[in-house]
């Protein structure tokens, strides 16, 4: 709209209604060509452009609410029948749970803190500035705990210390690996509920197809159709396995067409989870997971998050002080196993 054609809207809009009406001319004025500081002022986006990964345990995995310092977690390890012969009415008196054949862990709640000074001046300036800082705080958080969660060790201070080593969550790497999945001991020390991971180990460095086969084999059959079961792996994983076969010959991952089926989405009708923050193929690299992961993992959120606005801590910022509190585990070791490298 030209110079003239806001006067004239301006002069109608005030004939017809006798308000008052203010006409902005700054845009047009400068208007001589193209460059910067020419045509206006500054126009801001009103999102930030780089997208964070969010995190992927959490949208499979069991979430439950919380509160306290810390979520103590119980498995029967036991079986209440008689193991002999647990047909008619022989028992075995004082055996089953909830006290005999029992395990408990206690993980204590995390706290996970962000501090965010914001310009006073961009606050008028960009659209919906308020929703996006949350937005992104909120992914930048998810992607915090999603690095702890698969590979923090929460038992060494010194090791995994950008993920919070003794001061982070409970990583999935550092859970015991084994022939067969076992629940760690039972107690309330932070050395307890470490449990084993059944694990099966690369024939050679290169994944290979048979290696998906007997990992997916070892899986037990009570977790295959249940809903939530999928693999997790690393985007360069996806890419070794998708380029299996010569190039002369059929892949051994194939695109069917289907909306499941291209190539390494679904194996062996399990659907397939990019996760950045699985380990790629190497040596004692942890590179798939294949799971029930409703069953697997446990993710506890403490149900109060703070987040408070100090104004002028900074001249001319607003810093806005976040912290959030969760805790996660192996909740059954059973449904998941796992890939590692050699």
């Amino acid at each position: 709209m030209t110079i003239t054609e806001r006067i004239l809207s301006g002069i109608k809009q005030t004939l017809e209604t006798g308000d008052r009406v203010t006409i902005d001319l700054r845009e047009a004025s400068a208007i001589t060509g193209s460059g910067d500081g020419v045509g206006g002022r500054t126009f801001f986006d009103n999102a930030f452009a780089a997208l964070r990964f969010a995190n992927p345990i959490r949208e499979m995995s069991r979430v439950i609410p919380a509160s306290g310092s810390s979520v103590q977690f119980v498995a029967k390890t036991g079986n209440a029948a008689n193991s002999t012969n647990p047909f008619g009415y022989t028992f075995t008196p004082d055996s089953g749970s909830p006290n005999i054949n029992t395990s408990i862990w206690q993980l204590p709640t995390r706290v996970i803190s962000a501090q965010l000074p914001v310009r006073s001046a961009v606050m008028s300036d960009v659209n919906y500035l308020n929703e996006t800082l949350v937005e992104d705080l909120m992914l930048e958080f998810a992607q915090i705990e999603g690095a702890s969660m698969v590979l923090n060790n929460d038992q060494a201070g010194s090791t995994t210390t950008i993920n919070g080593a003794t001061n982070g969550l409970r990583g999935l790497n550092m859970y015991t690996s084994a022939t067969s999945s076992a629940f760690g001991t039972s107690g309330t020390a932070i050395t307890n509920g470490i449990h084993s991971i059944a694990t099966y180990t690369q024939a050679a460095a290169a994944v290979s197809y048979s290696d998906i086969t007997d990992m997916s084999r070892l899986f037990p059959a009570q977790y295959w159709n249940l809903p939530g079961t999928a693999w997790m792996m690393h985007p360069q994983t996806i890419h070794e396995l998708r380029n299996l076969g010569s190039g002369t010959a059929i892949k051994q991952f194939a695109e069917t067409g289907d909306d499941d089926g291209g190539a390494v989405v679904n194996i062996f009708g399990f659907p397939v989870i990019a996760n950045p923050n699985i380990q790629t193929t190497g040596a004692g690299n942890f590179n798939i997971y294949l799971a029930n992961w409703p069953r697997f993992v446990t993710i506890a959120d403490v149900e109060e998050m703070t987040i408070q606005a100090m104004e002028q801590s900074s001249p001319g910022f607003i810093t806005l002080y976040a912290e959030k509190r969760l805790v996660s585990t192996v909740r059954d070791p059973f449904a998941g196993i796992r890939l590692v490298g050699v």
